[in-house]
């Protein structure tokens, strides 16, 4: 069977560093970190008073003050990145056969807000269930993608993936597959995920997961740094419009790139904690090459899960080594997530657009923050400390793994007729 090509032919993103695509890129780039105090809840009592936060987004102005109470924040922020990447795609879909557009869309956890808010007044009150008749469709995981095919009349495959951090590049994967077998046409694929409430910081405080570096927190997300102490908590969405190639150039597309490969693995190892050999990474990033039919003397730049924990960082380096060998030293490595934060089910969708931006402008974003080297890294291996590096960028890799061992690979390269 012969598969089909598929393009990527629009962006959208909300971010802690831009709430468009292109402040999200000037950001990138400009080495600008989200992390600041905390301004949506009181965070007196809390180990860490920090995260990046989505600043600036007025749910209300973009849905109506009715209908933005219906959605929790994480659908509110998919329908936003959405919106940008329909328009940045020229979409018309009153031209287009929508039974053969989906959408795919990835969250770790779906509407915690929705459920904490719900549970505290409950347990305020006298024993009475009182609760919202919305609760429980706006907290349901699924509920994005349903959103969003409802407000564009979408009737193609439609469900969401949730494997925690690798979520939505598990949804891109998917996306890619059911167009290369010629199942549909496009998708809209992405991840969101808003999980700065009481319930998501104290929840990873108690796993002892976060950066307590309250004292600074624009410098708090360290990845590959001696002193990163864990990683710093982000929220937001980013939108990948996923494309048919012929369908793309019949409606005059614009094209970024082209999505070759997907590769998923688990580690089988631990709940929490990566392998410590890395093998379920090294194994994902192969499944990817050759799902490609690439080697890694192709790649040319790789957007690392680089969280800035402690156990994470070495484990992901080491498997990196394993599957690229000498190449390791002539590719760029970096860390999006010392900007971002780490954007938990929707991290793979907005580090898959860095990857996607990479290769369009030949430019590689940094990983900022590094002030002190670590021993456990082999200094040879350029992590693109603190200034983006202009180099030719022709394929890109973009990792994310998960609690539970999930791990998600997925690969862009620049687009060739």
């Amino acid at each position: 069977m012969e598969f089909k090509r598929v393009v990527v032919t629009g962006l959208g993103a909300l971010t802690p560093i831009g709430n468009t695509v292109p402040e999200y890129w000037d950001s990138l780039l400009n080495g600008v970190s989200g992390a600041a105090l905390i301004k949506s809840f009181d965070t007196e009592k809390f180990k860490t008073k920090f995260a990046c936060e989505v600043k600036g987004f007025d749910a209300d102005a973009f849905l109506g003050r009715k209908d933005a109470r219906k959605l929790d924040p994480f659908v509110q922020y998919a329908l936003f990145s959405t919106e940008e990447a329909v328009k940045d795609a020229g979409l018309d879909f009153s031209k287009l056969d929508t039974s053969r557009i989906g959408v795919i869309w990835g969250s770790g956890i779906g509407g915690l807000k929705t459920f904490l808010d719900e549970v505290v007044g409950f347990a305020k009150g006298d024993g009475t269930p009182r609760f919202n008749p919305f609760f429980i469709p706006k907290m349901i995981a699924d509920i994005a993608p349903g959103h969003i095919s409802i407000k564009y009349g979408l009737r193609g495959p439609n469900f969401s993936t949730v494997s925690a951090c690798a979520s939505s590049n598990n949804s891109l994967i998917d996306s890619f597959n059911y167009i290369r077998l010629g199942k549909a046409k496009m998708f809209i694929s992405g991840g969101s995920e808003a999980i700065i409430n009481e319930a998501g910081i104290g929840g990873f405080n108690a796993m002892h997961a976060l950066s307590t570096r309250n004292d600074d927190p624009a410098t708090a997300s360290r990845p590959f740094d001696l002193d990163r102490d864990g990683f710093v908590a982000g929220e937001g969405a980013g939108t990948i419009i996923l494309e048919e190639l012929e369908h793309a150039k019949a409606r005059g597309a614009k094209i970024y790139a082209e999505m070759i490969g997907g590769g998923m693995s688990a580690d089988a190892y631990h709940m929490t904690a990566p392998h410590p050999e890395g093998l379920g990474a090294a194994l994902v990033m192969r499944h990817a090459l050759e799902d490609a039919g690439i080697t890694p003397a192709d790649v040319d730049y790789v957007n690392v899960h680089g969280t800035s924990t402690p156990i994470g960082d070495p484990q992901e380096i080491k498997a990196i080594q394993d599957v690229y060998g000498d190449d390791v030293y002539r590719i760029n490595i970096s860390s999006t997530k010392s900007m971002t934060g780490h954007l938990l089910g929707a991290a793979g969708a907005v580090e898959a657009i860095a990857a996607i931006l990479a290769l369009k402008n030949d430019i590689v974003p940094p990983t900022i923050n590094h002030f002190t080297d670590d021993p456990a890294f082999d200094p040879k291996i350029n992590f693109t400390f603190n200034k983006a590096q202009k180099r030719l960028v022709r394929i890109a890799q973009s990792n994310g793994f998960g609690f539970g061992g999930h791990n998600a690979s997925v690969i862009f390269k620049k687009y060739e007729e």
